[in-house]
């Protein structure tokens, strides 16, 4: 079985990255200042593997163990910082750097699971809290309408994908190198196309149709 502690650190770290650009790119938007797009860069960036590694009692989070961590919300935010007036009119990044966050802590929070004990089923829902629980703090943070609960976008669904598929390779020992690639790519892939054609679950419940939720109004029941 394909084991790397060391590259799943890389892995996560390039998570912490993904996601800090997103928080520093929706500070951007909001009119923070620098300190508050480093703040939320790194909520956004920590706040699902704090939850991760709470969950399964790996003692403290390494957010807080390894300095390392803080090094991705910090450069994010300078990043925007100096690079915002030049990328703003590219909407679609926040979605694209949010997507990349998405698709590597989904295989990171459940390789950790499954790493401390947990049975499968129990990894995909970890590793879905990793990579969800970070953007849904960022979003009610910035006074957004989280993503995760958006009935105008997919985004759970694409983490329960990878999470679900990192967890079967583990567990039939065909987990490696290539495979973490393309289940990140394919987690990646899932993410855009769905936000890009507007793909949809159904609503909470039967007989609701959309046409009031794309408008802003409350969903209204069929005839």
């Amino acid at each position: 079985m394909f084991t790397f502690d060391l590259a799943l650190v890389w892995l996560d770290l390039a998570g912490v990255l993904f996601f800090a650009v997103s928080g520093s790119l929706l500070a951007a938007k909001k009119q923070f200042d620098i300190l508050g797009s480093a703040l939320l860069a790194s909520l956004v960036a920590l706040g699902g593997g704090v939850i991760r590694d709470i969950i399964i009692n790996a003692g403290p989070p390494a957010a807080f163990t390894n300095p390392v961590y803080l090094l991705p919300p910090l450069f994010a935010a300078a990043l925007v910082y100096f690079l915002f007036s030049s990328i703003q009119r590219f909407t679609s990044l926040l979605t694209l750097f949010d997507a990349g966050g998405l698709a590597l802590f989904c295989i990171t929070g459940t390789l950790k699971a499954l790493g401390a004990g947990l049975n499968p089923v129990a990894a995909v829902v970890l590793g879905v809290t990793t990579a969800v629980g970070g953007g849904l703090l960022r979003d009610i943070t910035a006074n957004e309408i989280p993503a995760l609960f958006n009935a105008r976008d997919l985004y759970a669904l694409p983490a329960f994908a990878g999470a679900t598929l990192t967890a079967v390779l583990w567990s039939v020992g065909a987990f490696n190198g290539l495979t973490a690639v393309l289940v990140a790519v394919l987690v990646f892939a899932f993410r855009v196309v769905a936000w890009r054609r507007a793909w949809r679950v159904p609503l909470a419940v039967r007989g609701w149709h959309r046409n009031g939720v794309a408008s802003g109004a409350e969903p209204r029941l069929r005839d």
